[in-house]
């Protein structure tokens, strides 16, 4: 398993253009959601375009990109100026429990936002890279309980039009899928590096929203007309959920 620097490493390659294979991690997935107070906006968005560069010291973390949100944590153009989210993999439970427990930066968050939701994740499967990096599975997915996904791609610029006609039908659907208990909009850079995060109650919820409707048309016609330089989809089992997102509590 590559350390934290060897996959950071990589990922700045890949987005330079240098052609490096892609490299397997495997460990727990920490998401953390984030509405920030309307005082600490400017800090939220210097963690936005500067997260990278002040998360490097963090004791476990061999991955992690923070990420804005649309409106209201959704999957518009339009920016939000509260909402956002930070994506990372830690080499255990126990590294990923002492970031959100007693790191500098988990306490600003707390501090400075009025809505904090982390979820703790294994991963049940995987398929893809991000900045070529692939997680590899290490949980057998259940046949009932939650399960979380979380879907991301690098748009081709030349599609990006026709990304964003089929976005508003595939948003509707899914904050209406029966099962659904948690969606948000999450992006590295505004139109092109966009990805999905996703609660649902069960599999079959999950499965009988993917497979139908909006979401199916985007899929197909993702894969036809080859919207994506890179994608990743994972399917987590949630180890801990706390927290509160648009209203409503986990845990």
């Amino acid at each position: 398993m590559p350390d934290a620097h060897q996959a950071r490493s990589h990922a700045a390659g890949h987005e330079s253009g240098t052609a490096e294979p892609t490299v397997s991690v495997s460990g727990v997935v920490l998401l953390l959601l984030a509405k920030i107070k309307p005082a600490y906006w400017t800090w939220g968005w210097n963690r936005i375009a500067f997260g990278r560069w002040t998360t490097g010291l963090v004791p476990g973390l061999q991955f992690s990109k923070v990420m804005g949100s649309g409106q209201n944590g959704g999957f518009g153009l339009v920016p939000s100026p509260s909402h956002q989210g930070m994506f990372c993999i830690f080499d255990n439970e126990d590294s990923a429990r002492e970031f959100i427990n007693n790191s500098a930066l988990a306490t600003q968050y707390r501090e400075r936002s009025s809505e904090l939701f982390t979820a703790m994740l294994r991963v049940g499967s995987a398929r893809g890279s991000w900045d070529g990096v692939a997680l590899e599975a290490d949980v057998t997915m259940p046949e009932k309980g939650p399960i979380a996904t979380l879907t991301r791609a690098s748009i081709r610029p030349a599609a990006a039009t026709a990304f964003w006609r089929r976005a508003p039908a595939t948003q509707d659907s899914l904050h209406q899928a029966p099962g659904c208990k948690l969606a948000v909009g999450l992006g590295e850079a505004p139109l092109l590096r966009q990805a999905t995060f996703s609660l649902w109650q069960d599999t079959a919820a999950m499965n009988a929203y993917a497979r139908t409707g909006a979401h199916m048309d985007a899929i197909n016609a993702a894969h036809e007309h080859r919207f994506f330089s890179e994608s990743m989809f994972v399917r987590f089992v949630p180890v801990e959920l706390t927290g509160s997102w648009q209203g409503r509590s986990f845990g």
